[in-house]
């Protein structure tokens, strides 16, 4: 019998979504989650899978965590503090979450030697002007008196210390920085944009658009985004680099709260908001965020299939 897969984050939004695209294909699995951002009904139609083991509780508090870990034959690393609204008003848990958890399943992968997906984001770009960004780029943080930086920084250094247990201990580990990932199951509470315009259209209430609403981003199907997961780690040659995965088709934010309107039919009307009202003064936001997936088609063979208004009708039919 194969071995089990660890996907930490389990419950939350994609790592639910992955969960059960594991064990659809026969997979055992085992999810860590503090369901801090997660969810136990992001998991119910599995709950009681007889291959699925779900344990309660973080990361790094885990005593059992080396031989949780050396048990199983691959681990995706999905469990980080996530979403703007986290990121601008609880810096600390922000940081320390995301720096903990990965120091201790970095550790523990490595002690055991088994292989890791390590989930990053589209953040650590920065304030780039560049129009499309390439895992290679150079990076572009804002100033540490600007807390918004916080989470990109912090991912960042989760990235410098992966590929340091890869060149130090041989852990064979890949970085993905994901780009907008959206769909079902995901919520608005902690700021995400998609689910904030679904659930606000479907009431019939404005939706609001923080700046001039012309900053552009990509949309990801999360189903997408999962089918990139599973292909990179059953690429050798993926062990050791950095891959984005999202979509990479752009529209405005404020083009994204038209679609949403047109799509499920509103009444809703968009406002914009200055970014001084919806955080603090002095947020920065990326302009631009579009990835360039050359590389991660040269090491899968894949790229998105699902277009924006799959999204959109996935997300209000959940």
């Amino acid at each position: 019998m194969s071995k089990p897969v660890l996907v930490t984050g389990g419950a939350g939004f994609i790592g639910s979504h992955l969960v059960e695209r594991l064990l659809a294909a026969g997979e055992s699995v085992v999810v860590l989650d503090d369901l801090s951002t997660g969810r136990r009904a992001n998991l119910a139609a599995v709950v009681e899978h007889p291959r699925l083991r779900l344990i309660e509780g973080r990361v790094s508090a885990c005593a059992a965590l080396p031989a949780l870990v050396g048990d199983c034959g691959f681990v995706f690393h999905l469990a980080a503090a996530v979403g703007v609204e986290l990121v601008v008003n609880s810096p600390i848990r922000t940081i320390e979450t995301n720096l903990r958890e990965a120091e201790a399943i970095l550790g523990a992968a490595s002690a055991g030697g088994v292989p890791l997906l390590f989930t990053s984001t589209s953040e650590v770009y920065g304030k780039s002007s560049k129009a499309v960004f390439r895992e290679d780029d150079d990076l572009l943080i804002g100033p540490p008196t600007l807390g918004r930086w916080s989470y990109a920084c912090s991912k960042l250094m989760d990235e410098f210390l992966a590929l340091a247990h890869m060149r130090e201990r041989n852990l064979p580990v890949t970085i993905v920085r994901l780009f907008n990932v959206s769909g079902p199951r995901q919520t608005g509470q902690w700021g995400m944009v998609l689910p904030r315009f679904v659930e606000a259209a479907k009431a019939g209430q404005p939706l609001r658009v923080h700046g001039d609403g012309e900053q552009t981003r990509c949309f990801c199907h999360v189903a997408d985004a999962v089918e990139a997961l599973v292909r990179l780690r059953a690429c050798a040659a993926a062990r050791g680099e950095v891959v984005n995965v999202g979509n990479d088709v752009p529209l405005t934010i404020g083009e994204l709260a038209r679609r949403v309107i047109a799509e499920l039919g509103s009444s809703s009307v968009m406002e914009t908001i200055p970014y001084a009202q919806a955080y603090a003064p002095g947020f920065q936001d990326m302009r631009h965020r579009r990835p360039d997936l050359a590389k991660l088609e040269q090491l899968t063979g894949f790229r998105p299939r699902r277009e924006l208004a799959a999204i959109i009708r996935d997300l209000a039919a959940a």
